[in-house]
């Protein structure tokens, strides 16, 4: 019997609880391709394939990569973007048993290595223009073997050409090298039908990486039941079915891109509109032409749809709702993409919600037909949150800020070979629950919905993507110049926060624009763009905590305060 919570009144239609069927991804997938075979499941750049073709793709796949050696159990790292081969090698090596390592395909060498080795991959694909990064990394770890896939693979005619003529023809080719095998020729071989991994509902199928106040990566361990369990409360939440179209702008590294715009499209038979590379011309031009009724994305995204002109000559009355996670959506975001909706023959509110990789993605948001300023909405069915005294068990009344809390099964199995953390994110509480402790600061109003307020660990939203301040000090400290260092983020009008760099120089370096650039350059050696410094501001000394700590704080002040002087944007004006 489900607890009945106060959030349940503003359910409308949909049911308090799911029955979670105990089958893996692939199986649901499969499950829907039997109900509507000739449904499109996705569509990439004007290629479309139905559910039935997706599914005799994956099974393909999954006897090419049983041929290369990928057992039950294993490990593969997918570095792609939002492309059917990284979504047909997701399905395959979860058919197989295995475990998909999902990273982002713009990764540095260094991060790779550092991925591959957590994850244990003996298997990777990549596009072909990032052969050389894994040709680098690969002898220092495990992974022996090397899936190539171009961009033109799916690409219709006219387009393949036109790819080839603007970038495909400027990536190196390929030497000969016996790891390496083309994602094409793999697929059009004959392979012995590989046996089904037979893999429980329970065991790990997903890595994700997120952070943590340490700025090393974690991986988080998700299950085939964390994976059903979010597709089908999506679905329910959106009313998402076989007669719809979503947006997947969101890349498949991502869980919001992974578990919303892709799998949960494909446990309802919607279709899934890949989008590999986002720009706001070509979303606008899809959102035209392809009349999505979900859009979900991050604020950036409605910021740049915003200022689109195809985007506001479109026909919206196709869209049936449009959803923000990832950030906090400033006001003037919401207000211009609603005025312009409006205008354009649709009546959807832009509508936020809340969610961590640690459960997939989300597990909250606002209702389709309520809306309450400020809230990131109310839990999904099966899900519970909570706000706790900090370092405590203890509810704490409405309207009170604490930590957020929450569980269901969406909630991860834990954090990969990291025993201490995991202990730390999950706890036990007296209800005899264990409930992930996100680190982050919320309330809840008597209704039960829930405020989102900040991060209490130090990170960084750029884009929608996580920065992790410690991550960035480890490079810049690690560049013979610097003696100390504290990286904060601040505000952005288009990408919500961008980094800066205090830095403080070993004696005899001059703080000039050469030095600044000379850093900024070191740290692109290390760190995907949006975690390096977009500026680098020079001090003789960091402010201190009473113990001794960079009072980072103390310089998110002094930088807004700065801000408020110089009459420079704040972020303030969008949270009136």
């Amino acid at each position: 019997m489900t607890q009945e919570k106060p959030w349940h009144q503003f359910y409308s239609n949909i049911p308090k609880s799911l029955d979670y069927p105990k089958i893996t991804m692939y199986e649901a997938v499969l499950r829907t391709a039997r109900r509507v075979p000739e449904k499109v499941a996705w569509d990439f750049m004007g290629t479309c394939c139905t559910y039935k073709n997706f599914v005799r793709q994956i099974s393909i796949c999954a006897n090419a990569l049983s041929f290369l050696g990928l057992k039950k159990g294993e490990t593969i790292t997918i570095s792609m973007p939002t492309t059917p081969q990284g979504l047909i090698c997701f399905y395959a090596a979860n058919k197989l048993g295995a475990r998909a390592s999902m990273i982002h395909p713009l990764s540095t060498e260094s991060e790779i290595e550092y991925y591959l080795n957590l994850s244990k991959s003996t298997m990777a694909l990549t596009l072909d223009a990032f052969y050389d990064k894994f040709d680098c990394v690969m002898k220092k770890t495990g992974c022996n073997t090397l899936i190539i896939a171009r961009i033109g693979d799916y690409l219709p005619l006219l387009k393949k050409m036109g790819f080839w003529l603007t970038k495909g023809r400027k990536i190196p080719a390929i030497p000969a090298d016996n790891r390496v095998h083309f994602w094409k020729d793999l697929l059009a071989a004959d392979h012995a039908e590989a046996p089904d991994g037979e893999t429980d509902f329970e065991d790990t199928a997903v890595i994700l990486y997120s952070g943590g106040t340490t700025g090393i990566p974690k991986g988080i361990m998700l299950s085939n039941k964390n994976f059903i369990s979010e597709g089908m409360m999506v679905a329910s939440w959106g009313d998402l079915d076989e007669n719809d179209a979503i947006l997947a702008i969101l890349p498949i590294f991502h869980g919001f891109g992974l578990g919303v715009c892709a799998h949960a499209a494909f446990t309802a038979g919607a279709k899934s509109i890949l989008v590999p590379q986002f720009t706001p011309e070509t979303v606008a031009r899809l959102i035209k032409t392809q009349k999505p009724n979900f859009i979900i994305g991050v604020p950036t995204l409605y910021a740049a749809l915003n200022k689109n002109k195809d985007f506001k000559n479109a026909d919206l009355s196709c869209l049936k709702a449009a959803f923000s996670g990832a950030d906090t959506l400033p006001l003037t975001i919401k207000t211009e993409f609603e005025q312009i909706v409006q205008s354009r023959g649709g009546d959807v509110k832009l509508l936020e919600g809340y969610g961590l990789t640690e459960a997939v993605t989300a597990i909250m948001a606002m209702p389709l037909d309520h809306f309450r300023k400020g809230s990131v909405g109310i839990p999904f069915p099966d899900m519970d949150a909570k706000i706790v005294g900090e370092d405590t068990q203890e509810e704490l009344p409405a309207g009170e800020d604490g930590e957020m809390c929450i569980s269901g099964p969406a909630v991860m199995q834990g954090y990969l070979d990291n025993q201490k953390e995991t202990a730390h994110a999950l706890r036990k509480h007296d209800d005899g629950k264990t409930w992930l402790h996100t680190g982050d600061i919320a309330s809840r109003d008597a209704d039960g919905f829930f405020y989102f307020k900040l991060r209490q660990k130090r990170m960084i939203k750029s884009s929608g993507m996580n920065v992790y301040p410690a991550q960035v000090e480890a490079v810049l400290f690690n560049h013979p110049y610097v003696a100390d260092v504290c990286v904060i983020g601040v505000p952005d009008r288009d990408q919500v926060e961008t980094v800066k760099a205090f830095v403080v120089l070993k004696p005899g370096i001059a703080g000039d624009t050469s030095t600044e650039e000379e850093l900024i350059s070191h740290c692109r050696e290390d760190l995907i763009k949006w975690s390096c410094p977009r500026s680098i501001e020079f001090r003789k000394e960091l402010p201190t905590t009473a113990v001794g700590k960079v009072a980072f704080n103390t310089l998110k002040k002094e930088e807004l305060e700065n801000r408020r002087k110089n009459n420079e944007y704040t972020g303030e004006e969008n949270h009136d």
